[in-house]
Order: structure tokens, then sequence, then C-alpha cells
């Protein structure tokens, strides 16, 4: 495994299915185990690395993988400037702002001096600083939707497809902060192997 081609993807989630049929329909043969942490592709000079989604642009950002299939969220959340070779179609949601349906805020400059949980931090500053509104950002690793219902925030920005999860929990969106999808970014780090898979495309 240490020199042939790697690419990563999510271990679980969202992403993994459809990133493994991509992989399929480039024609590339490999069996999935559970619980695996990478397996080989039996046709092809390709290891998949199966990783948390937040890791990838560091994996593939040092060279440990060549190329990764990750959501276009995280990689402006991590802020990582990797080569995007082309948007893949699937994952498609949207980072949102959300609302208690009874809320006072009725516009995103209403959030100023409010709490706003969220599991992007980053993205969710520079969106505030950009419209020069002042709040407080909460981190949270997940759950963030429960978090105005207990009082801890006034608002959340968190990932919808077809915002049930929301609805659920009371919540209306607000305004939309970014659209993503998934995508096949590559490494800056050279190897031959490289056009071998990109000629797969």
């Amino acid at each position: 495994m240490k020199n042939n081609l790697k690419i990563a993807i999510q271990s679980k989630g969202r992403l993994k299915d459809d990133s493994l049929k991509f992989l399929r329909s480039l024609r590339l043969k490999f069996t999935v185990r559970e619980k695996s942490l990478f397996i080989s592709c039996t046709n092809f000079d390709l290891t998949i690395l199966f990783l948390r989604n937040e890791d990838i642009p560091e994996y593939v950002g040092r060279g440990v993988a060549d190329f990764g299939i990750v959501g276009e969220n995280i990689l402006a959340e991590k802020e990582n400037e990797l080569k995007v070779v082309q948007k893949l179609g699937f994952g498609t949601c949207f980072l949102v702002i959300a609302i208690p349906k009874l809320s006072n805020i009725k516009t995103p400059n209403d959030l100023e001096g409010g709490r706003i949980a969220t599991s992007y931090p980053q993205t969710l500053t520079r969106y505030l600083r950009q419209n020069k509104i002042s709040a407080t950002v909460i981190t949270l690793r997940g759950s963030v939707e429960i978090a105005p219902s207990l009082n801890l925030a006034d608002a959340i920005c968190d990932l919808t497809q077809t915002g049930t999860t929301l609805r659920e929990q009371g919540l209306v969106p607000l305004t939309s902060l970014l659209q993503s999808e998934a995508i096949l970014v590559e490494s800056p780090f050279p190897k031959l192997q490289k056009d071998s898979f990109l000629s797969l495309l």
C-alpha cells in the first residue's frame, strides 16, 4: 500500500455509499468489508482509505492520500486550498442559519448580539464578519438542532438536505451561507500514477 495511489473517502455517513458508487462507475473493482480502514482495488493500483470527513482535507493536503472525496462544506470550513478536480453531483446540501418558528429574529441583521450554535464555526464567523454582525458563536460537534430549545442558542448554523430535521425541531431557515456537494480533490504532491486515475474520469 505504501507507494500505490490512495483515495480517501468518508468512513460512514451520507457520502460513503455515493462515493463507493462513483468509484464503481469508473469500473474499479473492490470488496467492502465491514469496519475496514482501507481496501484495495483488484483491477487497479489504488487503495481506498475510509476516514472521518473532517480529516480528509488534511490527509490529501499532506500527500498521505493522492485524492479525496469530500463535501465542499468541509473544504470551506478547513479553509484548505486543495485543487478541485471536479464536482461529483451527489451529496447536495445547504449550510443554513435556522431559527425557531416563533423567534423575533426576522433578518440576518437581527442576529446582532445573539448566540448561534454550529459545527462550522470558521464558515459562520466569516459570514458574520463579512456582514458586520456581532454574535456569539457556540461550537458543538453534534445535535446542533436542539440548542435553541434548550436555550443554549438563539439560532443554529447547520447542514440541511431536505429541511426535515429542522422542521422536526421547530426550526425554519433564515438564510443560506453556501450550497455544498461532493467534490474530488487532489493532493498538491506529484505522483506519476495520478494521471492513470484521472484518465478514468
